[in-house]
């Protein structure tokens, strides 16, 4: 049996931008929605205490425009992550997610993230609560495995005791986390990829969805995966940087759909929404730092970057300045075509 997408957040998931903290806050999500309408987003991690015991609902807020869109949580207590479920659920996320990756000291201490892949049937215990909850999909987030755990024996092993419990999609970073030794920002990048771990865990477990994660920066990286037959492509600081380049394409080449826009037009497209953020009190550059790099790669991108980290911090900036900051961009094109 393989996995057939029976859902349209099966599709959605082909692709999909990776919960980051700090980075992928709602004005990122609803900005990236303008470049691709299809891709999968999820939000920044939010842990289940601070929704549960903190009272923190304003962070489930996004805008419906964000569709599909997917929760991200962190915790271990199985009745914590259930209330926590059932809020994201509520509030009218399309997908609840665990997070068994994060390799930070603050997760570490939680008991949560990638420390969690040294038990999977805790995880196991908790994903169950999860789906106890809701009718919406629950899924996971791990890594290859931890430390000094033998990757290729720990990580079927997570999968078949999850999966056991009715969990059928997963992405995981093909990285293992060194929770001793290495920082969270070290551990992005230093341990070593195994793609080939993450497909022959397709080929063990033809039917899970299964998504990988980690060093894909390019849609031209991300579709080989696909065509070796893994169900999904998570791209994280990529498509963060350089938004356009990851996103303005996905509809066409990952979904075989167009959609026709571009980062000008998603520029004008941002400016009612910029409008309503600051009617309701909020500031410039708590969107407009998500757009710094949409210009990536063109000319004007510098200039961009520095009108918009110098200029939305200001007291009264607004729309305008954005604006003033595109008509640099496009008299930069010009004058590189004039060249």
């Amino acid at each position: 049996m393989t996995f057939e997408n029976t859902s349209p957040i099966h599709t959605a998931a082909r692709l999909s931008v990776a919960p980051m903290m700090d980075w992928t806050d709602r004005h990122c999500r609803f900005f990236h929605r303008l470049l691709s309408k299809q891709t999968l987003l999820y939000t920044e991690m939010v842990t289940a205490p601070a929704l549960v015991r903190g009272g923190a609902v304003h962070l489930l807020a996004f805008d419906a425009a964000e569709h599909p869109v997917a929760l991200q949580l962190g915790g271990s207590d199985p009745q914590e992550l259930s209330k926590a479920t059932k809020m994201g659920a509520d509030a009218g996320y399309d997908e609840v997610n665990l997070n068994v990756g994060c390799p930070s000291d603050r997760v570490q201490s939680g008991t949560f993230g990638a420390v969690l892949m040294k038990q999977p049937e805790l995880v196991a215990d908790c994903v169950k609560a999860m789906q106890d909850a809701t009718d919406v999909e629950v899924t996971v987030k791990c890594r290859l495995g931890v430390d000094d755990q033998d990757t290729h024996k720990v990580l079927p092993d997570f999968l078949e005791k999850v999966s056991a419990v009715g969990i059928t999609r997963f992405t995981i970073h093909a990285r293992k986390a060194w929770l001793k030794g290495l920082s969270p920002k070290e551990n992005r990048d230093i341990p070593p990829l195994d793609y080939d771990l993450v497909h022959a865990m397709k080929a063990r477990f033809p039917h899970l969805h299964l998504s990988i994660n980690g060093g894909i920066a390019t849609l031209d990286e991300a579709l080989p995966h696909l065509e070796r037959g893994l169900d999904g492509v998570m791209i994280g600081r990529a498509a963060y940087h350089n938004p356009a380049d990851v996103l303005l394409e996905a509809d066409r080449r990952i979904y075989g759909i167009d959609y026709a826009t571009t980062a000008d037009a998603t520029v004008h497209a941002m400016l009612p929404y910029i409008e309503a953020h600051l009617t309701g009190g909020g500031k410039l550059n708590q969107i407009t730092r998500h757009m710094l790099g949409l210009f990536t790669g063109r000319p004007g991108a510098r200039v961009w970057r520095r009108m918009l980290s110098e200029g939305a911090a200001k007291p009264g900036a607004g729309p305008e300045m954005v604006l003033e900051a595109l008509a640099h961009v496009r008299q930069s094109a010009i004058d590189h075509a004039a060249e």
